[in-house]
């Protein structure tokens, strides 16, 4: 450090941290800090940062008013978790805003009843833009399962790969889950499977049981040279179309071509439409960097005899017609039950035995 420069410390929470992790090692590029208020308001109202760069949802640090004050004269910001020196910042801005209307226009309501909104009405009340440093990555027991952008890329390059898809999910793998996975391999040299397993809401499955349920899938049903597993430590923002928008940047920094969008991407309750996530992405189309796969939400259909969508199948709104879902999957598992092996492949659901499934 500089002589002279003026240098104190603020502590993070996990979530935090992970931001400052995901910011650090280029997951969120072009954010190389915490935002600004200009970049902030830049996001909420256009959807893009003051670059003209697309950038969909907020990443911000929040702190409270005597953390702001400490830190509001001093050149560099030691970030501490846990009693550990994990990363620097340096604070350049400090702001608030009218919440209500930044939630309407991110999640689409200010309700508080949808979970982003409660969680971003729960921020402390000062948030503070600067660029950011890296020091030391999680280590979490979660975080062995967790690829950098670096890493993906490498390994898409030695295997050849010139076509990946993307693939978001917070679910244990089902059929329909599947089908995306398998139409997404007939287009692309490999498929990349990333689960979110940050901070999600109660009722939502285990980052064990995600990991455990996709490996088992993978070892099973799919050429394992045609597909990489590895997590991603965030947030879940539950913002629908607008956190559709930010997967797929998210899945660009990592080295995939191609990101699947399907039913109700990072919905929550009936708060967004089955396809609004496709309709957003569109508006976006040549300017993300990524191509957007918009493929439509499978079921099973008794009378085909297999997974199929609305634009596959003559039976769309008949009795043949068994939906598919993360919501309906987990209130099966959560009950005891073990869904019917047209629904949940009897190898996954093997492997959520003897562990804990859900989120308290």
């Amino acid at each position: 450090m500089s002589k002279g420069v003026n240098v104190t410390s603020i502590v993070i929470d996990r979530d935090q941290y992970l931001e400052l992790e995901k910011i650090g090692l280029g997951a969120f590029a072009p954010l190389t800090g915490f935002m600004n208020e200009k970049q902030f308001l830049s996001v909420v109202e256009k959807m893009r940062l003051p670059s003209g760069a697309v950038f969909s949802l907020p990443v911000i640090l929040d702190i409270d008013e005597t953390s702001a004050e400490t830190i509001r004269n001093t050149d560099v910001v030691d970030l501490i978790f846990n009693g550990a020196l994990v990363g620097r910042f340096r604070p350049n801005d400090f702001f608030a805003c009218d919440r209500r209307d930044a939630a309407r226009k991110v999640y689409g309501t200010d309700d508080p009843a949808h979970p982003g909104v409660k969680h971003f009405y729960e921020l402390k009340p000062v948030f503070v833009g600067g660029e950011v440093e890296l020091l030391r990555r999680a280590n979490f027991d979660i975080s062995a399962d967790e690829l950098t952008p670096d890493e993906t890329k490498k390994i898409f390059l030695d295997r050849g790969w010139k076509r990946v898809v993307g693939f978001q999910t917070r679910n244990v793998p089902h059929r329909a889950h599947e089908y995306l996975q398998r139409v997404a391999l007939e287009h692309a040299d490999g498929l990349f499977v990333q689960p979110l397993v940050g901070r999600k809401r109660a009722g939502d499955y285990t980052p064990e049981a995600i990991m455990r349920g996709y490996r088992a899938l993978i070892s099973n049903y799919f050429p394992p040279q045609r597909v990489v597993l590895g997590i991603l430590s965030t947030l879940m923002r539950y913002a629908g179309p607008r956190e559709a928008i930010f997967h797929a940047i998210i899945r660009r920094n990592y080295g995939c071509t191609h990101f699947i969008v399907g039913r109700d991407h990072a919905g929550v309750g009936d708060w967004y439409g089955l396809y609004d996530a496709h309709e957003l992405t569109r508006q976006f189309d040549g300017d993300l960097g990524i191509e957007i796969m918009r493929l439509k939400g499978p079921y099973h259909c008794r009378k085909c005899d297999g997974i199929a969508t609305e634009n596959t199948c003559a039976h769309v709104g008949t009795d043949f017609v068994e939906q598919i879902s993360g919501t309906y999957m987990r209130s099966i598992l959560s009950n005891g039950n073990h869904p019917d092996p047209h629904l949940m492949r009897q190898e996954v659901v093997d492997a959520l035995k003897g562990i804990p499934c859900f989120i308290e």
